[in-house]
């Protein structure tokens, strides 16, 4: 067995992080989920869901501001649960559509640039935080933007609007 000295096992981590974060290997990006979406749609609710595709969008942009805030932020307070999510009677237009998709990748290209930071501390606690570190909190993120894609495209499936190349 071949021992990996630590630059090179938090080299691989990296590139593996890098990877879930942007849709690679198993996952499908942002990207590839919102592709052609018809935004006639996007207030559309399934049966027994309290939620519609931008609530969903909303949700996980609100969520991932929230955790990149508090890598950052010593003073930020997280909010309460409920203000991850729109009111169940909110909507959107296409232009609201539009800027939630650009601040959620503009999140995502922030994580992506702190996964690529070498100077960043990764597995070192948080400063403000000590039981947390950036690694687990890039992760959290990773793994929270991973389930409601799929959720995403699930709704999708069922709304029957795919864009016209589906996988």
């Amino acid at each position: 067995m071949k021992i990996i000295s630590r630059p090179q096992v938090e080299k691989t981590m990296r590139k593996q992080l890098l990877d879930l974060l942007d849709g690679k290997n198993a996952h499908m990006s942002f990207d590839m989920v919102i592709a052609d979406m018809d935004t006639g749609a996007i207030n559309s609710k399934l049966p027994h869901f309290n939620y519609s595709i931008w609530h969903l969008l909303e949700h996980m942009r609100r969520a991932q501001k929230d955790i990149l805030e508090f890598i950052k932020n010593a003073d930020y307070e997280t909010p309460p649960y409920s203000e991850f999510w729109p009111d169940q009677d909110e909507t959107a237009d296409a232009q609201q559509w539009l800027e939630s998709t650009a601040q959620f990748r503009d999140g995502l290209d922030e994580a992506l640039t702190m996964v690529q930071d070498q100077e960043i501390n990764f597995f070192g606690p948080i400063p403000h935080a000590p039981e947390y570190t950036i690694f687990r909190e890039i992760l959290l993120i990773a793994d929270h933007n991973a389930y409601h894609l799929g959720e995403l495209m699930t709704m999708r499936q069922v709304l029957d609007i795919l864009p016209p190349e589906k996988w």
